[in-house]
């Protein structure tokens, strides 16, 4: 299985990377890009200067040649220039030469300023620091000379100089004295200049060319100029270098700072989800904790909101903070917690023993927690997943290289969860079953839009008959999945998570149309039909136009509205009170008949069946069941019918199994019964024999 890297992971990895490597590489880039164009500035000076004195060089070759041209009688002149030459005919063959011969013969055309021409150049054998172009142009060797220069002080000058001293002393004239060859190189030095030899072509008459080693002068001055060039670029490289560093070394502090602050909880000033689900997957994968089984609590302060409500936020938040220092003193160092949200805490924690005692462990932590505050009773509800040892397929314990603990949190989360609905403190662990769960539900959100579309759910109808006749009365609609890949799902399998969605608001609109339609059919068949309640989620009530909705849909199917009744349930009216009276009174000026089912299942308010304008109240199945549906279940029972009657409400029972039940209900008056005794819900079309019947069938 390949390192999967989660959100958390590539969020840090965005935070933290280019803070260091990027202007690194950007320093290196611009030093590199600078060093090029100062290297190509020097070379263009240098460039400039050996071209200028090139030029002043042929001038000195055209008067040699102009000189060995006039006649024999030239020769005390020539010995005069000082210059070695050699003369060669039209098959470059030499037939005069003065002075040492170390031309080349490598060169090219160059381009001589002062003349306006191109002349023949070529390198010196010996000291060949000067070289031609392709492009027309003569050029030092920059790098190689200045490494020269570098030598030593006066290495290179003195052996640029004993070069000189064996050219003057190989002159075939012979006619330079010694005390004037020591003049020379004494002037040289003196004049602290270095001559590069480059030899120049020029014409002669009948053919012939003459090729004089000219020597350009490189004076101190120059020298001088391309060294402190040089220096002070690289004394700006290096400040720029020095900033650069700086800098990189000023964003790396400002980098630790700003992970500092991404880590930490803003509330309790300690750690936070994020610095939790990175450390704990960096700790976990370590090879020192892979033979350790560890645990991820997801651990919430129940009373968080009420407590905020009735203190103060700030308050609250103090209270979280004492809560996080209780909670990392019962921690061990190789063990972690962080704040995740307004009211839930994360602990990473080893495994010592057996899964009661890290129960125990947990709730020990709890009651600790729930004396923080001696006025007020805390509770503390915790989720725990488990994170145990890995092993290859040869049993091997290895490291555990793609864990993921964010998914062990959530996995934390959906076992807390199951406690949600207790007030009290509590520990549940997350095991196979939830894992079933919460796939299941993840399978019927996925398919509900597709089993709507395809008319997958089925309406069943039980009906309701009147106890003293056995006549039919009225039915209730009940939804019913029929998958064609998982079969016959009961309603206990996806309605709960159709009102956790939100998607009960579509299946409402389902079934009051599909009953509209049936109803619509059954009335054009002939059949003495009865109504049919349709039961309308809490969800719908936030919508002001739920009436109209309703109105419109049993319209367009084409069914009387007095054959509707519309179902709500106990748990709506502790919503928006007067949002929900103004829908009733809607309805019941649009025909509907609108009634309260399961009364009795929560705590039902006296006081909203004052004020709703309601048509039938049905009784709770939960009346006829358990321990107290004797005698004072049965003066609950009839005093609700008598209150029903009261207000000119007409009465159901649900959940009547049995005949007594059914003969005490007769003799309180109920109005109608729905339960196992008369019929279980059934399809449409069993339905159809029942109105044919319009009685309940004999046994």
């Amino acid at each position: 299985m390949a390192k999967t890297k989660n959100t958390n992971e590539r969020q840090l990895r965005e935070l933290t990377k280019n803070h260091l490597l990027v202007p690194l590489i950007t320093t290196i880039i611009v030093i590199g890009i600078a060093g090029v164009l100062v290297y190509g500035f020097m070379n263009v000076m240098i460039q400039y200067t050996v071209n200028g004195k090139l030029s002043a060089e042929y001038d000195n070759a055209d008067y040699i040649a102009r000189l060995y041209d006039s006649g024999d009688d030239a020769d005390k002149y020539l010995d005069m220039c000082r210059r070695s030459y050699i003369v060669v005919d039209e098959n470059n063959s030499i037939i005069a030469q003065r002075g040492r011969n170390t031309c080349s013969f490598e060169g090219s055309e160059v381009w001589i300023s002062n003349s306006g021409s191109e002349i023949m150049a070529y390198s010196d054998t010996e000291v060949d620091f000067i070289h031609t172009s392709d492009y027309g142009n003569v050029k030092l060797d920059t790098i190689r000379f200045v490494g020269a220069l570098a030598d030593s002080e006066s290495e290179y000058n003195k052996r640029l100089l004993n070069l000189i001293n064996d050219v003057n002393d190989a002159q075939e004239s012979g006619a330079q004295s010694e005390d004037s060859r020591e003049e020379m190189i004494t002037s040289i030095a003196m004049d602290s200049t270095i001559y590069l030899p480059i030899w120049v072509e020029h014409g002669l008459k009948d053919g012939k060319r003459i090729i004089v080693q000219a020597q350009l002068a490189i004076g101190v001055e120059d020298v001088a100029v391309v060294a402190g060039f040089i220096a002070a670029v690289t004394l700006i490289a290096v400040l720029v270098f020095i900033m650069f560093v700086a800098n990189i070394f000023r964003n790396a502090s400002r980098n630790k700072r700003t992970l500092k602050i991404f880590f930490t909880d803003p509330v309790t000033r300690g750690n936070n989800r994020m610095w939790f689900l990175v450390r704990g997957e960096q700790y976990l994968r370590k090879g020192k904790t892979a033979k350790n089984e560890y645990a991820v609590v997801n651990l919430e302060f129940v009373d968080y909101r009420n407590y905020c409500l009735c203190h103060s936020i700030a308050e609250g938040e103090k209270m979280l903070v004492e809560i996080q220092n209780r909670i990392d003193s019962r921690l061990s160092k190789e063990e972690l917690s962080a704040h995740m949200n307004a009211s839930n805490f994360a602990l990473l924690l080893r495994i010592y023993a057996d899964e009661e005692a890290l129960k125990e462990r947990v709730l020990g932590i709890i009651r600790e927690l729930e004396g923080i505050h001696t006025e007020h009773a805390f509770h503390f509800q915790a989720g725990i997943a488990r994170i145990g040892v890995k092993r290859n397929e040869k049993g091997s314990i290895v490291r555990r290289r793609d864990l993921n603990l964010e998914l062990y949190y959530s996995n934390a989360d959906v076992a807390r969860t199951t406690l949600a609905k207790r007030d009290e403190s509590g520990v549940a662990m997350f095991d196979d079953k939830l894992v079933e769960e919460r796939r299941w539900k993840d399978t019927v959100q996925e398919h509900q839009q597709s089993a709507l579309a395809n008319e997958e759910f089925v309406v069943y109808y039980q009906p309701k008959y009147n106890p003293v006749t056995d006549e039919l009365k009225g039915a209730e609609a009940l939804v019913r999945w029929q998958s064609p890949e998982f079969g016959f799902i009961p309603p206990g399998r996806f309605i709960p998570i159709f009102e956790d969605n939100g998607f009960i608001t579509e299946i409402d609109h389902y079934m009051i149309e599909h009953v509209a339609r049936d109803q619509k059919a059954w009335l054009d068949a002939g059949f003495k039909c009865v109504p049919v309640s349709v039961n309308v989620s809490r969800a719908h009530f936030i919508e002001s136009s739920l009436a109209e909705q309703i109105r419109d849909m049993v319209d367009k199917a084409g069914c009387p509205h007095e054959y509707i009744e519309i179902e709500l349930t106990e748990s709506a009216f502790f919503d928006d009170k007067n949002a929900l009276i103004t829908t009733i009174n809607r309805l019941k000026s649009y025909g509907f008949s609108v009634s309260m089912d399961d009364f009795g299942s929560g705590y039902s308010s006296l006081n909203s069946l004052k004020d709703m304008p309601l048509d039938v109240l049905k009784l709770d199945a939960e009346f006829f069941r358990g321990e107290n549906a004797g005698e004072r279940g049965e003066l609950v029972v009839s005093e609700a019918i008598k209150l029903a009657k009261s207000l000119n409400m007409r009465t159901v029972a649900e959940g009547v199994e049995e005949k007594g039940q059914v003969e005490f209900l007769a003799r309180q008056g109920c109005d109608m019964i729905q339960g196992y005794f008369y019929a279980k819900p059934m399809p449409g079309a069993d339905y159809e024999e029942r109105m044919k019947a319009g009685v309940k069938p004999k046994e």
